[in-house]
């Protein structure tokens, strides 16, 4: 299982109600904002060990972009302590579940139906 994860998905949403929805999953999850983009609706956000009470044992550094056609790519990798980029030793399946939440809390705040 590698430890970066990049999925696509594609929204019957305007990408600035998607965008927003995103932002507003990073904050439920007590993540901090980067990098932003908003006229492009693209963000980098970092993630704690720590997200909606469950210790997953590493941070996570995600990114997300809209496209105007509701496209939404995310690509995410695990950090280091000093939150590097990490290279090997991840724990398995840490990433995969940042990024599953990440969706599953994106569609419940757009109103779509889990698929």
């Amino acid at each position: 299982m590698p430890f970066e994860q990049h999925q696509e998905k594609k929204y019957p949403k305007d990408a600035e109600s998607i965008f927003l929805a995103a932002l507003k999953v990073t904050e439920k999850f007590e993540g901090k904002v980067i990098s932003s983009a908003p006229e492009k609706f693209n963000f980098t956000a970092r993630f704690p060990k720590v997200i909606l009470g469950q210790t997953l044992g590493e941070r996570t550094e995600l990114s997300c972009a809209v496209s105007a056609d509701g496209n939404v790519v995310i690509d995410a990798f695990p950090l280091d302590a000093v939150e590097r980029k990490l290279m090997f030793g991840a724990r398995k399946g840490v990433t995969l579940t940042v990024v599953t939440w990440f969706i599953a809390h994106l569609e419940h705040n757009l109103g779509i139906s889990p698929t």
